[in-house]
């Protein structure tokens, strides 16, 4: 069977370290970008800052809401952030590609689709690609903002 993949993907004018700043803080930064009202809640477990920390959150999904809890982990640190579920093992991942000497920045949100019949695959796929198009809609936005923060006092 081949590879299910949920995934969307943006042009960020930021650099990569910004952008990695907003989403491997998950005790300030990471739930600024998450789209309600799909996600209810985000908690910090342990740590709160990439490799190491565990997180629960909580999220609608078709009306229903839904608890998960992950770890996170830094396979290439500084350009890929991973969301590993522990009681499922599906991961989401957040990648980053440097574009133009590094500026602006490719980012993509790609979940691996584990343990779904055709149909629940199809559904799953649509849900959060549109939710991961939100997510990187506020994630964009947040780190422009933050750029253009760092460009004016410097």
């Amino acid at each position: 069977m081949k590879q299910q993949l949920a995934t969307a993907s943006r042009t960020i004018h930021a650099s990569p370290a910004q952008i990695y700043e907003i989403i491997a803080d998950y005790r300030t930064m990471h739930p600024l970008i998450l789209p309600k009202p799909y996600f209810i809640a985000l908690e910090v477990e342990q740590g709160g800052f990439g490799e190491g920390t565990i997180v629960n959150f909580r999220m609608r999904l078709l009306g229903q809401t839904r608890s998960f809890r992950a770890v996170i982990s830094e396979p290439e640190p500084g350009q890929v952030l991973q969301e590993t579920d522990l009681d499922s093992g599906a991961i989401t991942q957040f990648r980053l590609s440097p574009l133009e000497g590094g500026h602006p920045t490719r980012v993509t949100i790609a979940t691996e689709l584990k343990g779904l019949g055709e149909l629940e695959v199809f559904f799953a796929r649509m849900m959060l690609e549109k939710m991961y198009r939100q997510e990187l809609e506020l994630l964009g936005k947040l780190a422009e903002e933050h750029a253009l923060l760092k460009f004016k006092s410097a």
